[in-house]
């Protein structure tokens, strides 16, 4: 019996790791043993990314939603606390977004909440 060698799912394999290492550097767009392993460490960046994305947003919003609320003379803290007490169900991307784009809308929140 002849051997079975699966060559078109191993040149398919090839490929798709190679056609994801387009536009790197050197051996590593070409050279399939080099390629593979750089877009597996690509993709672990990528996972780790995405999260740092949303650490990162958050922390944005915080600095903005802050920055709004000292200029009307209350702390970051104490106006999130007495939004909670007040039972207004705002997240901090909302925050942030009145604050930057609608000021006299957030002034008028901040007031409410005071």
């Amino acid at each position: 019996m002849p051997r079975s060698v699966n060559s078109a799912a191993s040149k398919a394999r090839r490929k798709r790791i190679l056609k994801q290492a387009k536009g790197f550097y050197g051996k590593r767009k070409n050279v399939y043993t080099v390629a593979k392993n750089v877009v597996e460490k690509g993709m672990t960046y990528m996972f780790v990314g995405r999260k740092l994305k949303k650490r990162s947003y958050r922390q944005l919003w915080i600095a903005r939603i802050n920055a709004a609320v000292r200029a009307e003379g209350i702390t970051y803290s104490e106006f999130i606390n007495k939004l909670q007490t007040k039972g207004l169900e705002l997240d901090r991307k909302v925050l942030a977004d009145l604050a930057m784009n609608h000021p006299e809308t957030f002034k008028n929140l901040v007031a409410q909440v005071k």
